[in-house]
């Protein structure tokens, strides 16, 4: 070995990174990042951006602002006018309240449901396991309107029609949760840890929620993350389901705010700027351990 390269090697030992300039170093190709790399996530960046911008400026102005030419760039001064106007209309406080009980409810019983029968299927054996785990999986391709009438008729035995019961319970468990956690629980819980785990005397629910929950709770958080933002989202399913306006979820007092003949735009955009902020502030809390979550999946999966 060379002088240069016992060095080279010494170097690297000591500081714990390659020298600068080869690959993977900080002045390598893997450390640069070219300037098109921040054009294309500003473009991407501005593109996710500009509709909740322009949401605020029509609802800051009134109508007429949604078909203006040119159009607005700069919010008014008329937000806190319609947004008054909003809670004045429908019970907009209580929808708002109502679409948080059921967004945080399907949440927690997504990251907690799906996460015990990803690691049913992951880790227990039963006869039937993958049979059943397929079956699973093809619910995936049946689109979710042609289960609407079929649970509406469920829904309305049990006596639930205009009741959050009927909104929350069928979204507490999905195909797709259980599909995300069984994944990622056969990924990252070994299965000698299970045997160990059993040989101390174990049970199958202190295995799950003393070893495999604490593992995989970062991906349970942000499936429960999805299913919060999916619940607080929904139109269809409460549409059909919610009649009385104190039952109202945040999606349906917004088109309770428009008439059966005209759509006052700024109206509406008030009420849709006001339902989004809980999403907003949400994102901004928790976006860092959401992207945590996904990246520890993806590297461990």
């Amino acid at each position: 070995m060379s002088d240069t390269t016992t060095g080279t090697a010494i170097g690297t030992a000591i500081t714990g990174a390659p020298p600068a300039g080869r690959r993977g170093g900080p002045g390598g190709r893997m450390g640069r990042v070219r300037w098109w790399t921040y054009l294309l996530l500003g473009v991407a960046a501005f593109g996710s951006l500009f509709p909740l911008y322009w949401m605020f400026i029509v609802a800051s102005t009134d109508s007429a602002t949604a078909t203006k030419m040119p159009p607005e760039i700069v919010p008014g001064d008329n937000f806190f006018h319609l947004a008054g106007l909003v809670f004045d209309t429908v019970p907009f406080l209580q929808s708002i309240l109502n679409s948080l009980f059921v967004a945080l409810t399907i949440g927690v019983g997504q990251a907690l449901l799906c996460a015990l029968g990803g690691f049913a299927f992951g880790k227990l054996r039963f006869r039937g396991r993958d049979v059943l785990f397929l079956v699973v999986v093809l619910t995936m391709t049946v689109p979710t309107q042609l289960a609407i009438i079929p649970q509406y008729m469920i829904v309305s035995w049990l006596g639930w029609v205009d009741t959050l019961q009927a909104v929350t319970v069928p979204g507490l468990a999905s195909a797709f949760g259980i599909f995300w956690m069984r994944q990622h629980i056969a990924g990252t819980v070994s299965d000698e840890l299970m045997q160990a785990a059993r040989i101390d005397g174990a049970s199958t629910w202190q295995m799950f929620w003393r070893i495999v929950f604490p593992i995989v709770r970062p991906a349970a958080f942000v499936l429960g993350l999805f299913g919060f933002v999916t619940a607080w989202n929904d139109f269809l399913w409460p549409f059909i389901v919610l009649k009385s306006p104190d039952r109202f979820t945040a999606q349906i007092a917004i088109k309770a705010l428009q008439n059966s003949f005209s759509i006052d735009l700024g109206l509406a955009m008030s009420g849709s700027f006001l339902a989004t902020l809980p999403l907003l502030v949400l994102f901004i809390v928790v976006g860092r351990r959401m992207v945590a979550g996904i990246l520890d999946g993806a590297f461990k999966g």
